[in-house]
């Protein structure tokens, strides 16, 4: 089952069509660091990383990981071996925190893109996560909650986001 981001407002599993939101500045095939674009591309997708303090694990057949308080995201070009990889958060190294008092990433799904051999700059931290207005975000790629789950059941662990 593939995810499709057919534009900046419509993402496809199926024959579900949902609202999405996508990067403030659009979509790009030259993705770099803070642009605030979204990577157009296709992507294998990773595990559901999910707030088990405010939500019961989901239906899926993706692994399910608790988010922890002491877990981030590393986005710092300063160090290249952690590069958008998840790190336990230390100071020193720049990161999205994944525990966030704010509902965005009570649900989230880290896309593969720059994933295997990170190359530093090319962009990191590219999610599927929560919205609740569809304002839109840095890169990643937003639904609702009630959207989130529905694709959480349709997906399996060798799905495939394709972004226009």
């Amino acid at each position: 089952m593939t995810i499709l981001v057919k534009n900046k407002h419509t993402l496809q599993v199926g024959e579900f069509t949902f609202r999405c939101c996508i990067g403030k500045k659009g979509s790009t095939k030259n993705k770099k660091e803070g642009d605030k674009k979204t990577p157009i591309g296709t992507f294998k997708i990773e595990n559901l990383y999910f707030r088990k303090d405010r939500l019961k694990k989901p239906s899926t057949s993706l692994k399910c990981i608790e988010i922890k308080k002491n877990m981030g995201w590393c986005d710092d070009i300063h160090f290249p071996k952690k590069y958008n990889k998840l790190i336990k958060i230390e100071k020193k190294v720049g990161h999205e925190k994944l525990l966030r008092k704010d509902h965005k990433y009570d649900f989230l799904i880290p896309i593969r893109y720059n994933f295997e051999k990170p190359i530093t700059g090319l962009g990191s931290c590219i999610f599927i996560h929560l919205t609740k207005n569809f304002k839109p975000t840095d890169g990643c790629v937003a639904l609702k909650k009630k959207d989130f789950l529905i694709m959480l059941k349709l997906i399996k662990k060798n799905s495939k986001i394709k972004i226009s």
